[in-house]
């Protein structure tokens, strides 16, 4: 599907403004500050449900501003003649609708997808495990609607176990209530420690036939009746789950035939890393291609400001992707792109 068209109301720095996108390649030119991001808050919005920046939902909102709205027009794409609007209206709890009927967030996900590099893309290697779960989950929950079931059926049950947890340490229930919470733990992790397993392979595998020297090892936290059983004590006196995907990590680890293995977190130049993460987006982009391949376009590409981070040889690599998939880019210096791709983009200026 291709994003025709992108209302903003109450959000982030917009009080009320309308955009129109190419099929092809936007780009969005502006100084620091002056909302570029922002636009592409709102279509990943559109696209997971969530922010990729905001710790709450409010911080979307339009300050001194009761609730915000996005609205996305999406197209039929080359293979799909159809026509969804999909929106998120950003009250407390969050509404999605699609053709103006409110769904669940798991039934929301799905319509459109997209793939997000930024400068900050980064801190998966240098950032916390919370924020490569997160990772994981928006690629997934795009693509595979068993995965994403599964997610939310296991996010909801994580939290009620380890409320039981806390009430067992203060004496107010019994071990044995945790039966239930258990086997629908067990049961929906192993299908998200699967589907993670499946794509951080997929990726590892691209990566090598591209011949970078890097594959993506998953710390996997196993959820079983054992691994439960052999924590319990453990778990109550800390009135939390210990073991299961929500305490999941992976590693970039950086590989020379003949040489020792790096963790490129620990060990890694700016340059090896911000290759990796390159890396990691074509193969994951190429992830959502193919899983949605004879249902819909390939996914829309979000590049924000990524130019001034890349190596001439790298932004080509980029660059080279365009014609490729709907592509929308930020930029402040359009300079950056060269004149043989700015003479087929459309511009939007918001300096």
């Amino acid at each position: 599907m291709i994003l025709t068209t992108l209302s903003l109301q109450n959000f982030r720095s917009y009080k009320k403004q309308n955009f129109e996108f190419s099929p092809n390649t936007t780009l969005i030119i502006g100084n620091n500050g002056v909302g570029k991001t922002n636009l592409l808050e709102a279509i990943f919005l559109l696209a997971a449900g969530s922010s990729f920046r905001a710790d709450k939902d409010e911080q979307m909102v339009l300050y001194g501003q009761e609730f915000g709205r996005v609205e996305g027009h999406l197209g039929g794409g080359r293979m799909d003649s159809s026509e969804v609007d999909l929106t998120v209206v950003l009250t407390k709890p969050k509404r999605f609708l699609v053709n103006g009927v409110a769904k669940r967030k798991m039934d929301f996900i799905g319509h459109l997808r997209c793939v997000l590099f930024r400068p900050e893309d980064i801190d998966l290697i240098l950032g916390s495990p919370s924020t490569r779960r997160g990772y994981l989950d928006f690629v997934l929950e795009q693509t595979d609607r068993e995965y994403r079931r599964s997610s939310l059926s296991y996010k909801k049950g994580l939290r009620q176990r380890n409320k039981l947890l806390e009430r067992i340490r203060e004496n107010q229930a019994e071990r044995k209530q945790l039966l239930f919470w258990d086997k629908l733990l067990i049961r929906n992790g192993e299908v998200i420690t699967n589907k993670r397993t499946e794509y951080l392979e997929f990726v590892s595998r691209k990566i090598k036939k591209r011949g970078m020297p890097l594959r993506l090892n998953y710390d996997n936290s196993i959820i079983s009746e054992l691994r439960l059983e052999q924590y319990e004590n453990n778990e109550v006196a800390a009135g939390k789950t210990l073991v299961g995907p929500h305490r999941d990590d992976f590693n970039f680890i950086y590989q020379r035939s003949g040489k020792l293995e790096k963790d490129l977190s620990l060990y890694g130049s700016r340059g090896e890393q911000r290759m990796a993460v390159l890396g990691v987006k074509l193969a994951e982009l190429e992830f959502m291609d193919q899983s949605i391949s004879g249902e819909a376009d390939r996914p829309v590409l979000l590049l924000d400001d990524i130019f001034s981070e890349l190596d001439h040889e790298h932004r080509e690599a980029v660059l080279n992707l365009l014609e490729k998939q709907q592509t929308i880019i930020t930029t402040t210096d359009e300079h950056l792109i060269p004149d043989r791709y700015k003479k087929k983009v459309d511009k939007i200026n918001l300096c």
